[in-house]
């Protein structure tokens, strides 16, 4: 039986959009993502929150980003032009519950009496910079300064297990963006090449755990990555393909690049394998290859097959180690849009070819992603005529 505290989970992940510019589009989603796998006792994985991008936000030159959760919100205020025509500030505050949470995986088990609840707050400040205004594809540059505050508590820990000590971050990223993709489920043009460092400092470094593992002081990430996302104009089948590879330095459990499911609002640079349990797999350093394809069944583009398919070479953290570096899912799902895209709602399955399970190699899993779009559906109710009893075809577009 799943405990109360981690079906909560399925409601306060909430992803950081930020990017290497301040969004000028206005947006209002509701996002929701579940995986469940068919064997196994994992940890609820899933996220359920509230976007909000607001251009315009009392004045024409601040942007106002939202992203709320039940119990975690992660928000930021965009000043445009602020230290010259083609460079942005941004000032952000993230905080709540669970969002440091940690969960422990070995040899594709999941490890409960060594996993624990972290909570904590954020605060950061953002320059955006645009080199080239006068193109039709910007490269920006995002340099962002951020501290950071956890502390963590036991869930159904084993008690000899010494839980890290609460702990500040700072935290400073730097990274060159040409392109990008919209925050939003299967976009319909995209493409992006970027590059990015991370690099961590810990207040309080040390032992937790048996004594066996450690958090380091410091810790480096270096990582890139590039994809394209495309909608043929006749057929209207759309594609999207992504490559990306990251190395690090002194990565420990709390910094390793973490692998698994299909969970694609789950962080700014998701890592899906499907079939995988959510960050089953901790690396040093990977290179990740994935794809997804949709075919429409009808003329108005609202049913649609999704096929999709990832495969990683994985150098795995010391002490997280498993046999063989290839790790490959593969997935399949039926896909509704309503006729404006105000609701795009898949369910899929998906099948983790290499995961490590009792009895072998292979895992089942099943998942559900939905995108609403309040501004969409929004204008779609005002345009209904109140003498139309037939509301919801009106909605879907039949």
């Amino acid at each position: 039986m799943i405990k109360p505290v981690r079906c909560i989970l399925l409601l306060m992940m909430v992803p950081v959009f930020a990017s290497a510019q301040i969004d000028p589009v206005k947006r209002e989603l509701v996002q929701i993502g579940y995986n469940q796998a068919l064997r196994g006792q994992p940890p609820f994985a899933g996220y359920a929150f509230y976007y909000l991008n607001k251009p315009d936000f009392i004045q024409t030159n601040l942007t106002l980003r939202l992203a709320i959760a039940p119990v975690y919100l992660d928000s930021e205020l965009g000043i445009r032009q602020a230290l010259g025509r083609n460079t942005d500030v941004g000032f952000g505050l993230a905080g709540g519950g669970f969002a440091d949470s940690y969960d422990e995986f070995e040899q594709g088990r999941f490890i409960k009496q060594q996993s624990f609840i972290g909570s904590g707050a954020a605060a950061s400040v953002s320059l955006y910079h645009c080199f080239n205004p006068a193109q039709t594809i910007p490269l920006n540059g995002v340099l962002r300064s951020t501290l950071h505050y956890a502390t963590y508590a036991h869930d159904d820990t084993d008690p000899n297990f010494e839980l890290p000590h609460d702990q500040w971050e700072g935290i400073l990223r730097a990274g060159l963006r040409w392109g990008g993709r919209e925050p939003t489920l299967f976009p319909a043009l995209g493409m992006e090449l970027s590059v990015w460092y991370e690099g961590l400092l810990r207040s309080n470094p040390g032992t937790y755990g048996y004594h066996d593992r450690e958090i380091n002081a410091q810790s480096h990430l270096f990582w890139a990555q590039a994809l394209l996302a495309y909608t043929l104009p006749k057929s209207k089948q759309n594609f999207y393909v992504s490559l990306t590879a990251g190395t690090s330095i002194e990565a420990d459990r709390f910094s390793a690049y973490r692998l698994g499911a299909m969970l694609p609002f789950s962080s700014e640079f998701p890592l899906s394998l499907p079939g995988y349990y959510f960050q089953e797999l901790s690396a040093r350093q990977y290179v990740l290859l994935g794809g997804n394809y949709l075919i429409p069944l009808d003329k108005g583009d609202r049913w649609n097959l999704s096929f999709n398919a990832s495969t990683a070479w994985v150098d795995y953290l010391p002490g997280l180690e498993q046999s063989g570096h290839w790790n490959t899912g593969l997935g399949g799902g039926l896909l509704f849009q309503s006729s404006k895209k105000g609701l795009k709602l898949m369910i899929g399955y998906a099948y983790g070819v290499n995961a490590i399970r009792s009895g072998g190699r292979g895992a089942n899993s099943i998942g559900i992603l939905m995108q609403l779009d309040l501004e969409k559906t929004r204008a779609m109710l005002v345009n209904l005529n109140p003498l139309n009893s037939r509301g919801l075809q009106k909605i879907f577009g039949e």
